[in-house]
């Protein structure tokens, strides 16, 4: 069997796409690792915190970020909970994507994408109201 010319840089065409998203994503967590969001000025409030006063589902993910990128796990995980444990999910889904591309197919999950979408924004939304009641403080920032 001969190979194909043109093949293997067709796949790492096809893989511009997840590995710029990779290089984004430690890139902005390498600026959140080294700026602190614990120092006032550095970014901005939560709009959704200031004008409402309660937290978003949002809320503590820089913080959790660079706690993360300093190697703090259970700091990171009291920072946002949901964030932090939705981590290994993105990472997965990460890695279908990528060997979808590689192969040139589309990215196939044993859950369909309406209950994927369905399951994520049901999680989102109970994290955000309980975080934000009396008894789940523990799950604010």
């Amino acid at each position: 069997m001969t190979a194909v010319p043109g093949r293997a840089e067709g796949r790492w065409r096809r893989l511009a796409a997840p590995l710029g998203m990779l290089a984004a994503g430690a890139a902005g967590a390498a600026f959140v690792g080294t700026v602190s969001p614990y120092e006032e000025g550095h970014y901005p409030l939560c709009p959704f915190l200031g004008l409402t006063g309660l937290y978003c589902p949002g809320c503590g993910g820089l913080r959790m970020t660079y706690e993360l990128a300093h190697g703090r796990l259970a700091e990171a995980f009291s920072k946002n909970a949901l964030v932090f444990l939705l981590l290994p999910v993105g990472g997965y889904l990460w890695g279908l994507w990528a060997a979808a591309s590689w192969r040139g197919a589309p990215v196939r999950t044993r859950l369909g994408s309406r209950t994927a979408i369905a399951l994520l924004t049901g999680s989102i939304l109970v994290f955000w109201v309980v975080r934000n009641l009396p008894f789940g403080r523990a799950l604010a920032p």
